[in-house]
């Protein structure tokens, strides 16, 4: 998932509330708790910080961020527990039945022999927020696969369904096709979306979703825990994806509902959703009233300070963090960490005119690979006290894959060779020098990350023009549009990518990021595409063997590097303990957001 972590087996998480209404406590918990554990109800949770949102639209969004809010907005057909204790992974990396109503199995009837038909059951009595009330069916889970490669704000991970679902790749090519030359309007959208099947998905019945593959996939229910899979109800197609009027829109059948979103997402408000019932949701909870989330980009020490004042509750987006030396305030480091994430590393606008074409040239790309002093960026990144190390190739450590021995362009040290570098684009046919176009966030941390890279360009003849991105537009607007980038609005940029989940994760950064995926909304920024990868991550996911695919996903990682599409900087671990104001309660983690899950906090005091 692209960037920017319970009491977890603990019931405290989980089971208080069962049972009680949407936005009414139990009896006994109105007001004050009875014992000090007891989950308090109501009171105003307040966020504050850079986050942003690439997309509310969740055929969309793939931003971390965003997910930490939808959260709070939606239900996905499995989803994961918020937990503390991550040393378990059967129990922290383990999709569990979140719409579903209960994981399928070939005991059960829901997988079928051959492992390629799987049969999704839906819960009963889970309400949208609509006018009035009514439930999510199996046809608002179909009518979200069908939006997902919409082209106006389609799925970042597409490749995930389309090498899975039987019928989804041809429904993705005919989707684009048919609106090439055609003006893509809320109506000839939801036209094509209700007369184009895909082959391998269809509602059996109102509560009953079959999903037919091309292949088996062991990591079938990770993929349908992701946001993607979370459904559309009936409504959207009255609005073009993912657009202003369609986020002011915004239906929930989760516990709490949109009922502020200014422009540009400055401002986000939720309330609980009268229509939400705990019986339904055995993953989320309801105990604060009403959510109320600003950007702000104050500095860390100052928005720690306004935590301790008791003026902010959770610092959005900000990894206000401590491993081993948690401060007061501080929730304790998690007992371990579920692995690393490829962040931050380098990417190459492939498609770019600038310069003559500069990134096209793999000397080019070469010379900033030798040049980079990645130690220098990882003592950059120390500030967020969470482990770091430099990183040669695009899997990172903790994904299968990975191997601690593989860094194809190695300098002393990790520090650079700029006498290398140098060589290279002098024989590129750069001696006099090269501007390139750098997409930067405007957020204090990242700038000194791109400062630093900047510097170690500097040395070889390398400069850099920046162009300023908020954290939603760099990710939601910039990378992902691939009309910006075959315009030329930005050369090289530094994105982060946390594997969209852990433990049988082969699939969760190649895919996104370097298979062949060139429409609205990609993660593969650069516009990077080699049949002959494309074809080992088919391969790749086809080996039944485990240290077979393990090795095929390795081959794949070498093909990539010697592409060179990008340039690895660190493995960054994808979870951090984080700083909370004190009235905060139950602080629980979900390593996939990379934050606390917000439907589990309570306030002490309520107020």
């Amino acid at each position: 998932m692209t960037n920017t972590a319970s009491e977890s087996t603990s019931e405290r998480g989980t089971a208080t509330g069962t049972g009680t209404a949407a936005g009414t406590a139990p009896d006994s918990a109105a007001g004050t708790a009875e014992r000090p554990g007891d989950p308090r109800y109501g009171g105003t949770l307040r966020l504050r910080g850079p986050g942003g949102v690439d997309h509310i639209d969740t055929a969309s969004a793939y931003y971390a961020t965003s997910a930490q809010i939808l959260r709070a907005l939606t239900r996905h057909l499995f989803a994961y527990p918020a937990q503390d204790d991550l040393s378990a992974p059967d129990r922290s990396f383990t999709p569990v039945p979140d719409l579903a109503a209960e994981v399928p199995t070939v005991e059960n009837g829901g997988i079928s022999a051959d492992r390629r038909t799987y049969t999704v059951r839906l819960r009963e009595g889970v309400l949208w927020d609509s006018a009035p009330p009514r439930e999510v069916t199996a046809h608002d889970v179909v009518r979200a696969f069908k939006r997902l490669p919409n082209p106006v704000s389609g799925a970042g991970a597409l490749p995930y369904f389309t090498t899975t679902i039987e019928g989804m790749a041809e429904y993705c090519d005919a989707y684009r096709a048919a609106f090439e030359e055609t003006d893509p309007t809320p109506k000839a959208l939801a036209e094509f979306q209700d007369t184009h099947d895909i082959a391998g998905l269809r509602a059996l019945d109102d509560h009953t979703v079959e999903f037919r593959l091309r292949r088996p996939a062991n990591d079938m229910l990770n993929i349908l825990a992701t946001g993607f899979t979370a459904p559309a109800p009936a409504e959207y197609d009255a609005y073009l994806p993912d657009s202003m009027e369609f986020r002011r829109n915004t239906l929930s059948c989760a516990p709490y509902r949109l009922v502020r979103y200014d422009d540009r997402g400055e401002r986000i408000v939720m309330e609980r959703n009268p229509v939400w019932r705990k019986e339904t949701d055995p993953i989320r909870n309801q105990y604060v009233e009403r959510i109320e989330i600003e950007v702000d980009t104050s500095p860390v020490p100052e928005m720690e300070r306004r935590m301790d004042a008791g003026e902010v509750d959770l610092a959005w987006s900000y990894t206000a963090v401590s491993w081993d030396r948690p401060k007061p305030g501080q929730d304790a480091p998690a007992r371990s960490y579920p692995g690393f994430a490829l962040n931050p590393y380098l990417v190459f606008n492939l498609r770019s005119p600038n310069a003559g074409r500069a990134t096209s040239d793999r000397r080019v790309r070469e010379a900033v690979a030798y040049a980079i002093d990645k130690v220098a960026i990882g003592e950059i990144l120390d500030a967020l006290d969470a482990p770091n190390r430099p990183l040669g190739s695009v899997i990172p450590v903790g994904s299968i894959g990975h191997r601690d021995d593989f860094d194809p362009y190695p300098t002393p040290g990790s520090r650079g060779d700029p006498g290398k570098a140098r060589a290279l684009l002098v024989e590129a046919g750069y001696g006099d020098g090269l501007t390139l176009v750098a997409a930067v966030r405007s957020i204090g941390i990242h700038q000194k990350v791109m400062a630093c890279v900047e510097a170690s360009l500097e040395r070889i003849g390398i400069t850099l023009d920046y162009r300023y991105y908020t954290q939603a537009e760099y990710y939601g607007s910039a990378l992902s549009n691939p009309d910006a980038g075959r315009a030329g609005a930005w050369d090289i940029a530094e994105p982060g990518f946390t594997p969209d989940w852990f433990g049988n994760n082969g699939r969760v950064i190649v895919q996104p990021l370097f298979q062949t995926n060139d429409v609205p909304g990609t993660t593969n920024y650069g516009g990077y595409s080699n049949p002959e990868v494309d074809e080992l991550i088919e391969r790749a996911l086809e080996e039944p063997d485990p240290a077979a695919a393990d090795e095929l996903w390795h081959r794949v990682d070498a093909r990539i590097m010697a592409d060179l599409p990008v340039v690895p900087i660190l493995s960054f671990a994808a979870m951090t303990s984080r700083y909370h104001g004190s009235r905060v309660r139950n602080p629980v983690h979900v390593p996939q957001i990379q934050f606390f899950d917000i439907t589990n906090i309570w306030l002490d005091p309520a107020t």
